[in-house]
């Protein structure tokens, strides 16, 4: 997965892909609430896992795109405020190669 140094919210995206259609007419086919397309072409929400399976459904895309793009924005999101010191664990797999 390339990160991208801002990477759209996924609902500036699908705003484009429903161009054409309405918030409601879109909503009545992927078979969910006007509100929670909304929300999510809004940017005030994010795609879940489901939401991604009507998504590719509709729209013919692969599973796993729209939640993708949805990872790639929080991990962009979360880098600009990850202050947090932590360290290192050496994975078990390393141990054992490293005590051979």
């Amino acid at each position: 997965m390339s990160l991208m140094h801002n990477p759209p919210h996924p609902g500036e995206v699908l705003r484009d892909w429903l161009e054409g259609h309405t918030t409601t007419e879109a909503a009545k086919k992927l078979g969910v609430a006007r509100v929670t397309l909304s929300r999510i072409l809004n940017g005030s929400a994010g795609i879940s896992a489901e939401m991604d399976l009507r998504l590719s459904q509709a729209l013919g895309t692969t599973p796993g795109f729209w939640v993708r793009m949805q990872a790639e924005r929080d991990l962009a999101e979360a880098k600009k405020s990850f202050r947090i010191k932590v360290k290192k664990i050496i994975p078990a797999a390393a141990r054992v190669t490293e005590a051979a």
